[in-house]
């Protein structure tokens, strides 16, 4: 079982940054992917980011792509969501969420297969 841990959300102005990070406990595999999701109330939740736990293939939403940055740091168990450039309309809960079914290729958008989820961190993005 792993267990995941969403920190370093907050409230910013628009044209900001902030740095999520996702601390990870539990036996993490090479074929697992992290994937970064965000829900505004009445919203589906949405992937905006993805990488696979050995940290070579990436994804972004055409929504953040070059605003957004994810990386993996396998020694401390943490992937990070750096948001550069916010927008209000990326005003959402951030969640963290593992795909243990992943091996390799696309990474798979459905919330529903995904295995592992944070609590979600707060990210409010002000005009």
């Amino acid at each position: 079982q792993v267990q995941l841990v969403e920190s370093g959300g907050g409230l910013v102005q628009a044209g900001g940054s902030l740095k999520l990070s996702c601390a990870a406990s539990g036996r993490m595999f090479s074929t697992y992917a992290m994937g970064w999701f965000r829900q505004a109330p009445g919203k589906e939740r949405e992937l905006v980011s993805a990488i696979s736990w050995s940290g070579w293939n990436t994804y972004y939403s055409d929504s953040v792509k070059g605003r957004f940055t994810i990386s993996v740091d396998n020694a401390k168990n943490t992937v990070y969501l750096q948001m550069n450039s916010l927008k209000p309309e990326d005003t959402a809960v951030y969640y963290c969420a593992v795909d243990s079914a992943y091996y390799t290729g696309d990474y798979r958008r459905n919330p529903d297969e995904y295995d592992y989820w944070g609590q979600g961190t707060q990210v409010t993005v002000s005009s």
